[in-house]
């Protein structure tokens, strides 16, 4: 039997057959036939090695040189074939030589060029229009550059450059920049691109914050003059918050506007004036300005140029300026009283000066007289004579003569009137100093005047007013103590009256001086110094349309606001006001502590350390309602050790029980026989004195 090598099995043989059938066929297939041999595994018995005797002779590729040669993958040959049919390894090179050469066939070479940028081109025109404009201020000019520069698009960013590079300037260059903005809304920049311009500064404000110091404040005090000069609506704001993220400085910009400018009191005034007004400059620019002028005309006498100038000034709401400048000039320079006479008639004439704004200037000039005769002597007798001239002339209107004059004779304050105003002067300031009322208290009980408290608390009030915080929280603190021990509610009437008969001028001095008088109004009420009734009163003294009737109701609406109380007592930003609100918890302790089994003497040193004579009607109060409440009358004894101390006054013991009395409704909720009980102590505290005769208990009421 022959050996099993070189055998093959019956299946292989059969697949030996068709592959030699279709040799010809697969040929020029993908696979040759002994690819398919291999798909096919065959294999050689077991035992030894398939011999190739078996295999026809012309199916076996070899090649020439002896050696059994592969296709390689993907078709590519070996050493001596063509290689694969998309051989990308061979590198061509072109012969401009050849007859058949295509330039087309070259290789491209990229070659490099500036790509300018329209939004970097326009940035850098705008620059130049800005410092244009800042150096003339001609508004004309600086719209007309910006229509011929086209690109309308861009124009948010022109709003970006114009506010950052005046953030970085004067408050004259700020004043010019926003009233630009105001003559380019609608005209040549539409409201969208003033919105989107604003939302790119507030975007931009973390990168602003780091070259400008202060930033913040200042953006924001562009963003509430956008929503005065109603360039930008409020909504924009809460829009603008949401867009932000919360952690920058945009945000902030706009808690600021808000807070800060846009919900203080004539907050419009406020901000117009923050950089020197419409005007483009400031207050002593102005001055100044009218002092050069009016030099100028008198050695001209020119009036209508000089109507020209005061008009071209822009300054209609300061003209009064103008009034009491030319007057003082007149008295200075003698020979110049005709000129300056017939300027200001001419002005009146024309409408150039209102009359409201010719009185004032001549109000304000008699209320300086007392300085002004130090260094010019006659200044009382000159202005006798041009109040009668001018209102026969029919310039100034004769209501001058109720105020400041009487038969053409001026009204010199009375001797006693000005020490009284001395002297008070000087208790004020010792007592913003050494915050001691009852010696303040003493101090104006010495003085002997009570008719002149009205005086006294307007000088309080505008001392305190240019001063800071604790010292207005001083004075709202004194005013209460004053309207217990000295001063009546007719007093404190007046005195606000006469305050605010000179709101204006006094905001002169003091820029914020409405919104102060309208915080100090409305802390009076809260502290019980006013009833809400009072404000009416106040009011229907004042002239309807003047700053003062304005801040009259600018006090009811704080009033009225939601948690006024608390929001007015810490007005001020704490200082004293803070001690008003510790004074009632240490209040409460003591009286818990001497209820729990305390002495007397202890408890009354206590109230004493407090150091708040003016605040002792609350300890009053505090211990009636913890006796009705405990059902323990031993408070009674603690209040009579403090009276007949001296410790709490009559009329302190007076207000403590009023203000039970005014509460007694809502006290019943709490405890059922509050009235029963407060009748008992209302009869023991009268039968010990503790009470003025004008407090009326609840049974005579009813």
């Amino acid at each position: 039997m022959a050996s099993s090598e070189g055998f093959l099995t019956d299946g292989q043989r059969e697949l030996l057959k068709i592959a030699s059938q279709n040799a010809e066929n697969l040929s020029s297939s993908p696979k040759s036939p002994s690819s398919l041999l291999s798909d096919h595994h065959v294999k050689a018995p077991a035992g030894g090695k398939a011999q190739t005797a078996g295999i026809a002779v012309r199916h076996v590729r070899r090649s020439h040189s002896g050696k059994y040669g592969r296709v390689k993958k993907d078709g590519a040959g070996g050493k001596g074939t063509w290689g694969k049919l998309l051989d990308t390894d061979i590198v061509s090179h072109i012969d401009r030589n050849d007859p058949n050469y295509d330039s087309g066939e070259e290789p491209y070479q990229l070659v490099g060029s500036t790509v300018t940028d329209p939004l970097d081109d326009f940035k850098k025109a705008v620059v130049s229009i800005i410092e244009e404009y800042f150096s003339n201020g001609d508004v004309e000019l600086a719209a007309s550059d910006l229509r011929e520069l086209g690109s309308s698009e861009y124009y948010p960013y022109f709003i970006k450059r114009l506010v950052s590079m005046a953030m970085d300037r004067h408050d004259k260059e700020k004043e010019m920049a926003s009233v630009l903005l105001s003559a380019l809304y609608a005209d040549v920049i539409s409201p969208a691109q003033i919105r989107d311009g604003f939302f790119i500064l507030l975007e931009s404000a973390d990168d602003l914050a780091v070259d400008i110091l202060d930033a913040v404040d200042i953006l924001a005090l562009f963003l509430a003059r956008a929503v005065v000069d109603d360039i930008l609506p409020p909504a924009f704001l809460a829009r603008a918050m949401k867009a932000l993220p919360e952690s920058s400085k945009g945000v902030q910009v706009i808690q600021v506007a808000e807070k800060s400018y846009l919900s203080a009191p004539h907050h419009a005034e406020l901000v117009e004036r923050r950089w020197g007004g419409s005007t483009h400059i400031t207050v002593e620019e102005v001055k100044k300005k009218i002092a050069d002028l009016l030099r100028e005309y008198v050695d001209s006498g020119e009036t209508l140029e000089a109507c020209r100038c005061i008009r071209e000034l822009g300054v209609s709401f300061f003209h009064h300026e103008v009034v009491k400048r030319a007057l003082v000039l007149a008295m200075e320079i003698r020979s110049a009283e005709p000129l300056m006479l017939k300027l200001l008639k001419e002005a009146a004439e024309e409408g150039l000066v209102s009359s409201s704004q010719m009185v004032k200037g001549f109000s304000r000039l008699a209320e300086s007289l007392d300085d002004l005769a130090l260094d010019i002597p006659s200044a009382k007798a000159l202005f006798q004579s041009f109040v009668p001239k001018a209102i026969s002339e029919g310039w100034l209107d004769a209501s001058l003569t109720n105020p400041a004059t009487e038969d053409g004779e001026i009204q010199v304050e009375d001797e006693q009137v000005r020490n009284y105003k001395k002297e008070s002067v000087t208790i004020i300031h010792e007592y913003f100093l050494s915050d001691d009322i009852p010696e303040l208290i003493r101090s104006l009980e010495d003085l002997g005047a009570p008719e002149y408290n009205p005086i006294f608390l307007k000088k309080l009030i505008t001392l305190a007013m240019d001063r800071k915080n604790r010292e207005k929280e001083m004075a709202s603190v004194l005013l209460s103590a004053l309207h217990i021990e000295i001063f009546s509610t007719e007093d404190i009437v007046n005195g606000f009256v006469m305050l605010l008969e000179t709101a204006e001028d006094t905001a002169l001095d003091i820029l914020d001086a409405s919104n102060e008088l309208a915080l100090f109004l409305a802390r009076a009420v809260i502290d019980d110094v006013l009833a809400p009734l009072n404000l009416e009163e106040i009011g229907s003294r004042l002239p309807p349309k003047c700053s003062g009737s304005e801040t009259v109701r600018m006090a009811r609406s704080l009033i009225a606001a939601r948690h006024a109380g608390e929001r007015l007592l810490r007005c001020w930003g704490g200082g004293t006001g803070w001690a008003v609100e510790d004074a009632k918890d240490k209040i409460m302790k003591l009286l818990e502590e001497y209820e729990s089994g305390g002495v007397v003497s202890e408890a009354c040193q206590c109230i004493r350390d407090l150091g708040m004579p003016f605040f002792n009607h609350e300890v009053v109060k505090k211990a009636l309602i913890m006796a009705m409440e405990k059902k323990n009358d031993r408070m009674l004894d603690l209040l009579q050790e403090c009276y007949s101390e001296g410790l709490i006054t009559i009329n302190q013991m007076t207000k403590g029980f009023t203000r039970i009395k005014d509460g007694l409704d809502d006290l019943a909720l709490d405890i059922p026989n509050a009235k029963e009980k407060f009748g008992f102590y209302v009869e023991h505290a009268q039968s010990k004195g503790w009470l003025l005769p004008s407090f009326d208990s609840p049974a005579t009421e009813a």
